[in-house]
């Protein structure tokens, strides 16, 4: 496998059942690129990324994350070794802080016997590096890192998801449906935060609907079908056209787009 993928796999199976969910998948994400995800409901999307992510275990083939093989026990164990995600649902706690959702599973103690004894949390660490993290991906406009998760709009909401997954190190993230339900000027807003992110060196993965989205921000396209992967295309080569016949079994795709 090439020296320049941050993350691959090969020939992963997955069955529930007689259902085939996967069929000897093959996945390739290169060092800083986007590369976008679409397939038909029922072609198995959902569970290559749940493998790739450690919510899965799959049944045959195997992973590699820059260049070594691996196995990811649970999405944790994925976490720790730099793979994030960001989920539709965001998995934000409403009722929590900005700075407290940012350091959800990963809080910071208090130096000193204050903390080692009483286990008493550095809350004001915690929002100062919160603080710094929206600032670095452009969000300067939320004022109040004190404030409810709740009272943020969903542009604002998808934000501080995407800088919880990429503010600790990481070196995939995982985006589902980072548009979904939101209007037109937050999607615009969104979609030039994964920019930054990729500018800061992080690799990123969308699975996405949104077909002008995906074409605007993505460096490569990924199309499952029927369980596999079926092609990779870059957008500048074809039509929005000739990947939608393509993911929906319209036409076969041309030899050397073929995965």
């Amino acid at each position: 496998m090439s020296d320049d993928l941050v993350l691959s796999a090969r020939g992963l199976a997955k069955r529930y059942g007689r259902v085939v969910a996967m069929d000897r998948a093959d996945f390739d994400l290169k060092r800083g690129e986007i590369l976008a995800v679409i397939g038909d409901n029922g072609a198995g999307k959902t569970t290559l990324i749940k493998t790739l992510v450690g919510a899965v275990s799959p049944d045959a083939g195997e992973i590699r994350l820059d260049g070594a093989p691996v196995r990811f026990a649970s999405p944790l164990d994925a976490r720790l070794r730099g793979i994030e995600t960001v989920y539709q649902t965001l998995a934000l706690s409403p009722a929590l802080s900005i700075g407290d959702n940012l350091f959800l599973g990963r809080e910071l103690r208090r130096k000193g016997w204050m903390g080692r004894l009483f286990r008493t949390l550095d809350k004001a660490e915690m929002a100062r590096q919160a603080r710094a993290h929206l600032e670095a991906l452009g969000l300067a406009t939320i004022q109040d890192i004190h404030q409810a998760v709740e009272t943020l709009s969903g542009g604002q909401r998808q934000g501080v998801a995407i800088a919880r997954a990429c503010g600790f190190g990481g070196k995939v993230v995982f985006m589902d449906e980072p548009t979904a339900a939101l209007g037109v000027k937050e999607s615009r807003k969104v979609l030039d935060l994964i920019q930054s992110v990729r500018a800061r060196g992080l690799s990123i993965v969308v699975i996405s609907h949104n077909m002008p989205h995906v074409f605007e921000i993505a460096d490569r396209i990924h199309i499952h079908r029927l369980g596999r992967r079926v092609a990779v295309v870059r957008p500048a080569d074809c039509t929005m056209s000739d990947v939608v016949s393509i993911m929906t079994g319209a036409t076969e795709p041309p030899a050397h787009l073929a995965a």
